[in-house]
């Protein structure tokens, strides 16, 4: 079965709980809009515009916040017929490689995720096809902090934000760069995560960045209690 990994870190622990409280949160708040929205729509005839939108929003933060927390707890799948034939040593070398591949790839979509997410936040994007160079020069033709989704509406409480951010202009919706937000965010955990992960198998913690074999941990299980009878 997948083991969940408790760290040491003050970083570490301060990640957890931002994961895990913010899941938490994404999931109470889906199931409240949902079931606001049916009552709503089966005994009012009407409901929630925003509703539908914002529901989407949140499960997109939910798989994005989801792939970090698969890594930490190794709940991601993974085929390691070949690998399981290697002997501890041999395994640890291709664990290892397998994580740097991984942390490679979370970096890449990490500097993918800030540039997409730039164009909507007013900041400039990274140089550089696909190792950041540093950041382009921001140009006023390259703003796009005016865009608003869909149904959203602006709530008061975030007015603060239109004059730093969109010289003053009132937004009807709310702006696309605070759900996108999560891009940037969930690549940033993803990449965290993975570094973590590889330098548990550096250390020998585990030889694998992959689930364990619960199918095969509970037809052991079986056999056990089959043995005793």
């Amino acid at each position: 079965m997948s083991h969940h990994y408790s760290s040491k870190s003050a970083l570490g622990r301060a990640v957890n709980e931002f994961e895990e409280t913010a899941i938490a949160l994404i999931l109470g708040l889906m199931t409240l809009i949902t079931f606001i929205n049916v009552v709503l729509r089966y005994g009012f005839n009407t409901g929630l515009i925003w509703g539908l939108e914002m529901t989407t929003f949140l499960f997109a933060w939910l798989v994005l916040f989801g792939m970090s927390y698969a890594v930490k707890v190794t709940a991601q799948l993974g085929v390691d017929a070949v690998i399981a034939l290697f002997n501890p040593r041999l395994r640890r070398a291709v664990g290892v490689a397998a994580g740097l591949l991984c942390i490679l790839y979370a970096f890449l979509l990490l500097k993918g995720a800030w540039d997409y997410w730039a164009n909507f936040a007013n900041l400039p994007q990274t140089e550089g096809r696909w190792f950041p160079l540093g950041f382009e020069e921001m140009k006023r033709s390259s703003y796009r902090s005016w865009y608003e989704v869909i149904d959203i509406p602006m709530p008061d409480w975030l007015r603060w934000i239109e004059p730093l951010i969109n010289e003053g202009e009132a937004y009807e919706k709310i702006p696309r760069f605070i759900p996108y937000a999560m891009l940037p965010i969930g690549a940033s955990l993803l990449l965290f995560r993975f570094v973590q992960a590889t330098w548990r198998v550096m250390k020998g913690e585990a030889d694998s960045l992959i689930a364990s074999h619960e199918a095969e941990d509970a037809i052991e299980d079986v056999r056990s209690l089959n043995a005793e009878d």
